[in-house]
């Protein structure tokens, strides 16, 4: 097993949090490893009625999941005790991004929540399946109980 140097938790805010970010303190303390953390705002497009080109999520809606975001992320981080620089909030695509941090900021593993969806749900798309797939680091994919 690799000695990993710098963990990335990818939060969703999601009742199971507490799960993703427990296993990387763990890990983290293991082997004296720098924890960060992110969340990615899915910026998703909405069309009007006639079915125009795409526009954004409005402004004021924008910045208030983005304030509400780096709310949620500094008080996760203050119990984890991740500095202000290791604290990414952004829009964008999850499956993307998080990857994109992770590589920019020379994380050597990702800690994501899995919850282990099977059949159409599946087919639907998976945050923790895209990052496993395109990540150039080790990715750990916790499996989310109900609990």
């Amino acid at each position: 097993m690799a000695n990993y140097q710098h963990i990335l938790i990818a939060a969703d805010f999601s009742d199971h949090g507490q799960q993703v970010t427990a296993r990387a303190q763990e890990l983290a303390q293991r082997y004296q490893a720098k924890l960060s953390i992110c969340h990615i705002i899915e910026d998703y497009p909405i069309t009007d009625f006639a079915y125009e080109p795409m526009i954004s999520v409005d402004i004021d809606m924008r910045d208030a999941l983005l304030e509400s975001g780096k709310k949620q992320i500094l008080a996760m981080s203050n119990k984890l005790t991740i500095p202000v620089e290791n604290q990414w909030v952004e829009f964008g695509s999850p499956n993307h991004d998080i990857v994109r941090l992770a590589q920019e900021n020379n994380a050597d593993l990702i800690v994501i929540g899995s919850h282990g969806r099977h059949g159409i749900k599946l087919l639907l798309g998976s945050t923790a399946n895209a990052v496993l797939h395109h990540a150039q680091c080790d990715v750990l994919a916790v499996r989310l109980s109900d609990k």
